[in-house]
């Protein structure tokens, strides 16, 4: 759903994939365009010219009145060839025909016309920081982001107050340079175990290397100081590649590094470089070990870009010529069956009543990450956390197990990865609990000395990868239990699944004790029975719906959905108080079925009108469904997803609801764009329910517009929901939120100059967050920082000062925030509180303020558009969003 047009916007949304992202085109007031020629002492010739630039202007004004901005942009094209001199004074007007036309051509899919007229555009305004923001938007919802950000960042450059540029570029900064680049380069552990892997590598005689994924370039920089007489560096992405270029000149290695834009599978001899290589060094792994390509890069380089490995490079006297090798030289990867509350409302829906709403038995819901979820797209098996910092923390249910190893030195055992069947594990539970997920991590062996472990156990940059547990129908296991998987290695992921378990009782041994060993009948026996403990979706006749992991915490979410109930029945109440309505299920002790029978029982009374009730919340939501518990309401919900339609609609006939209660919203628009409507041409809405917070912690972009749409679509009493949001934050110490936010100098990265060129991908806000486990200090009590009042815009303001009590001195570092979301005065909701789908972010300053025990700041906060900007007053070194 594309938001409302906005006068010009921040309009790159976090959440959304590039692709599908609907992003809003600039649009401006129409200025006064009649500019004057200035005279100048030519002849006929300039008096022709100054008539034809005339009657342009003149034609370009009516082309404008009558809303043809193709034939208007044409006409103002002329007038700035033919008269450079009006540039100045026709620039406003000119920026409104471009932007005006550019809508139109995206509507028409002219895409290369759109792209020639901003080229146009910016021959004639270079320096123009609001036509390079909306080239920029306009890139990035084509998918282009390497190239938007590009613009994004020279727009910012050009005008660093211009607020809607820096939202965009900080936005697709997070895209363009994740954040774990700053958190790995901060690791000074991890930066110096590589250095000396490389350097012994170096002196046993590899020469030359080529490093796969370079991102920075910092390991082909330690190969060049190890002594490495050729260095070769390739990285995919433009935005990386130009960044490791100018970190590379930085350190006067430009002439002794070469650096290439492409894939590594894409390398040839000698087209690209000279001749085989003798190391390759990559840190192309994820949290699941595979995820980056490593294993299908590294066939290719030993097939085509590294000399034989050492085994095949011996001579027949015995001596060893140049051979190639690879660092890192191994992997050993361990699992653990854990519980975790944290990860089972994320992926398993624990009710079967959702505030007064049946969850039918029929309706099994999964995450993505289910082996049988489905889907014709290769999905990542896999979630990540970083465990140590999990909310409520975890139990080991088994001891650590090794799930497999592998040597990246060896080209055989590379490829028979892929090709490898399945293969069983079986650990026995060590401590009874609730089978929540296997948790997965690795020991990288970069050579016989050096190692580095991703253990949720280390002080470690890494997550680990978690293997959620679905589909089973107990998942309580107790000492002596056996937990079953199956693991193989396909589409360049590891993958366990089938995750199941015996009892005790079962009394027989499921483990395989050789991977090359074939089944007997004890363990098919066992694996039988193992699969009474599994329902997958083919059983029965059940509705499968796969559930984003935050919709599932949503769905989990009872304080969220009591909220909305009451909120919503104490306005139907005040809409239509009859005493009908009055028995209405707003406490869960009654129906909106009695209801139909106690209107039945009179025949002199009349079925009141339907209240109609606007659920415009993205994704998953049951929001429609508890209103028509409520009394004679029309429930419209957004949902898109034909899957989830068809759940909703089972639900609702579980709750025997008559067929009309529910409907959906976009089968009755014409304009997709346009959500924000009357029901009806005649009718109004008693109830809007937007979407406020995203669940990064950020407040969703255009929601004031929104909201002022949607007070023009409410009748007398009816209501927004939230009404209004109170936004709250604290001042913190915290170390992590410097290191996940920005290198800190040269020392974690050994003395190489890199921050000043990675930290202009920085982004002065971290979201994602969870309060309750931050590694932090707070230095002050809560305080409310800003009102957003969607009812009542008067009470509005775009700006306040808030003075903030220090109570412990310290630096601070940070401001996280939070919101309360009031549906009335009597119901609001806590983002940040246990039970929240809602994840929290903070402002990161760029420079720690010291601070003494009751010393009081001043923070200034700001709200624009989306972006709420907390600036430290008195002097401070001001923190900007």
């Amino acid at each position: 759903m594309a938001a409302a047009h906005g006068v010009p916007g921040g309009c790159v949304g976090a959440a959304a994939g590039a692709q599908q992202e609907g992003l809003v085109l600039p649009s401006f007031r129409m200025p006064n365009s009649n500019a004057k020629l200035r005279r100048s002492p030519r002849g006929g010739q300039e008096a022709g010219r100054r008539e034809l630039v005339s009657r342009s202007l003149q034609s370009a004004e009516h082309c404008l009145e009558d809303q043809d901005y193709g034939t208007a942009y044409a006409h103002y094209l002329l007038v700035l060839n033919l008269a450079p001199e009006l540039k100045t004074s026709v620039k406003e007007t000119f920026q409104f025909t471009l932007f005006k036309w550019a809508e139109e051509l995206d509507s028409l899919a002219r895409i290369q016309d759109l792209f020639n007229c901003y080229e146009q555009a910016l021959e004639l305004y270079p320096n123009d920081e609001v036509i390079c923001n909306s080239m920029g938007e306009h890139l990035f919802r084509m998918g282009f982001r390497d190239e938007a950000a590009g613009y994004f960042h020279k727009a910012v450059k050009l005008n660093p107050d211009f607020a809607d540029a820096k939202e965009n570029f900080y936005r697709v900064a997070n895209w363009l340079v994740e954040r774990w680049h700053f958190i790995m380069l901060n690791d000074a552990k991890r930066n110096l175990t590589y250095l000396k892997a490389i350097e012994n590598a170096v002196r046993s005689g590899c020469k030359s290397v080529l490093d796969i994924g370079t991102g920075t370039g910092i390991l082909s920089m330690f190969a060049k100081k190890a002594g490495a007489s050729s260095v070769y560096a390739c990285e995919l992405s433009k935005t990386m590649y130009e960044l490791a270029c100018d970190v590379v000149a930085a350190n006067n290695m430009e002439r002794e590094i070469k650096l290439l834009h492409l894939k590594s599978l894409d390398i040839e001899i000698p087209k690209h470089i000279p001749e085989r290589v003798s190391l390759v060094v990559t840190e192309t792994v994820d949290a699941g070990l595979f995820g980056e390509g490593i294993v299908e890069s590294l066939i290719h380089a030993w097939e085509h870009l590294l000399l034989q490995p050492k085994l095949q490079a011996k001579n027949q006297d015995g001596s060893t010529e140049d051979c190639g090798r690879v660092i890192p030289s191994s992997a050993t990867i361990f699992g653990m069956a854990v519980e975790c509350k944290e990860i089972r409302r994320h992926h398993r829906v624990e009710t079967q009543e959702v505030a007064g709403v049946l969850l039918p038995n029929s309706v099994q819901f999964f995450s993505p990450t289910y082996a049988f979820a489905g889907s014709e797209e290769t999905v990542e098996p896999y979630t990540t956390e970083k465990l140590s910092r999990i909310p409520g923390g975890y139990k080991p249910l088994t001891e650590p197990f090794q799930v497999m190893t592998v040597d990246f030195n060896n080209l055989q055992e590379l490829k028979s990865l892929a090709g490898r069947k399945p293969w069983k594990l079986s650990q026995p539970v060590t401590e009874g609990g609730t089978l929540d997920a296997v948790v997965v991590w690795f020991v990288l062996q970069l050579d016989d000395e050096h190692a580095l472990s991703t253990s949720p156990s280390e002080e470690t940059c890494w997550e680990q990868a978690v293997y959620p547990v679905q589909g089973l129908s107990d998942f309580s296991v107790k000492a002596g239990d056996t937990v079953m998987m199956e693991v193989c290695c396909q589409d360049c992921y590891l993958k366990i699944q089938k995750i199941s378990f015996s009892t005790s009782e079962c009394g027989m041994d499921c483990s395989d004790g050789d991977d090359t060993l074939s089944l007997g009948n004890e363990a098919e026996l066992c694996n039988a029975l193992a699969s009474l403990q599994t329902t997958s979706k083919q059983d029965g006749e059940g509705q499968v719906c796969v559930l984003e992991s935050t919709e599932i915490a949503l769905l989990n979410n009872a304080p969220y959905h009591r909220c909305f109930k009451a909120a919503m029945g104490k306005v139907l109440s005040s809409l239509n108080p009859s005493k009908d309505l009055q028995s209405m299920d707003v406490d869960g002790h009654g129906s909106g079925v009695n209801l139909q029978e106690d209107q039945n029982k009179s025949s002199v009374d009349v079925v009141p009108d339907p209240l109609y009730i606007l659920d415009v919340s993205e994704g998953f939501s049951i929001l429609p469904i508890i209103a028509g518990k409520l009394g004679p309401v029309k429930a419209y919900s957004s949902v898109e997803k034909e899957q989830h339609q068809a759940v909703l609609n089972i639900i609702s006939e579980a709750n025997h609801f008559p067929k009309e209660t529910l409907e959906f919203w976009l089968s009755h628009l014409e304009d997709e764009n346009v959500v924000l409507q009357r029901p009806k041409s005649d009718k109004l809405w008693s109830i809007i329910i937007l979407d406020v917070i995203e669940t990064s912690g950020l407040i969703q972009q255009e929601v004031m517009e929104k909201a002022a749409i949607s007070r023009c679509l409410l009748h007398s009493g009816g209501k927004i929901f939230p009404q209004y949001v109170l936004v709250y934050g604290m001042l913190v110490e915290s170390q992590s939120l410097l290191l996940e936010s920005a290198v800190q100098g040269t020392e974690p990265t050994l003395g190489f100059n890199i921050a000043p060129f990675i930290n202009q991908f920085k982004v002065p806000v971290r979201v994602y967050l969870d309060l309750s486990t931050l590694p932090c200090v707070p230095l002050s009590k809560p305080a409310e920082l800003l009102r957003l009042d969607l009812m009542n815009p008067l009470l509005n303001s775009s700006s306040r000062e808030v003075k903030v009590q220090i109570c412990k001195s310290g630096q601070v570092t940070a401001i996280p925030f939070w919101y309360h979301l009031h549906l009335d005065e009597e119901h609001s909701l806590n983002t940040s509180d246990e039970f929240s789908h809602w994840k929290q972010a903070a402002v990161v300053l760029d420079e720690p303020i010291q601070v003494q025990i009751g010393d009081e700041l001043v923070l200034e906060v700001q709200h624009h558009k989306s972006n709420i900007s907390i600036t430290v007053k008195q002097g401070r070194m001001p923190c900007v969003n």
